[in-house]
């Protein structure tokens, strides 16, 4: 079991999306969503650092978005100490948009 720790400062969770969408239409949708929300690390699977009202508002979205008799999405929401526990082989997924950029 994964010790739970407050967010830090920004009070961001590093969650990982995964879905599996049926009809063509309705996955490009929850992909056009996730892509607002995190980075895509595989075709169907995402990783969004995303405050606790964020990821809310991303839940409520995609419900919105998918049949939930034909298709799922599923969330994983990474402890502090799991976080940092990621093991990546291979090439790295491209770095997150910053969301706010000084010039």
């Amino acid at each position: 079991m994964c010790p739970s720790r407050p967010p830090d400062g920004a009070g961001r969770r590093v969650l990982v999306v995964a879905y599996d969408v049926v009809d063509d239409r309705r996955r490009e949708r929850v992909a056009r969503t996730l892509l607002d929300f995190g980075v895509r690390v595989q075709y169907s699977v995402f990783e969004c650092a995303l405050t606790s009202a964020r990821r809310h508002e991303l839940v409520a979205l995609l419900r919105q978005k998918i049949d939930p008799v034909e298709d799922t999405v599923s969330f994983y929401l990474l402890c502090r100490p799991c976080e940092g526990r990621v093991l990546r082989i291979g090439r790295e997924p491209p770095e997150p948009d910053p969301q706010y950029v000084i010039v």
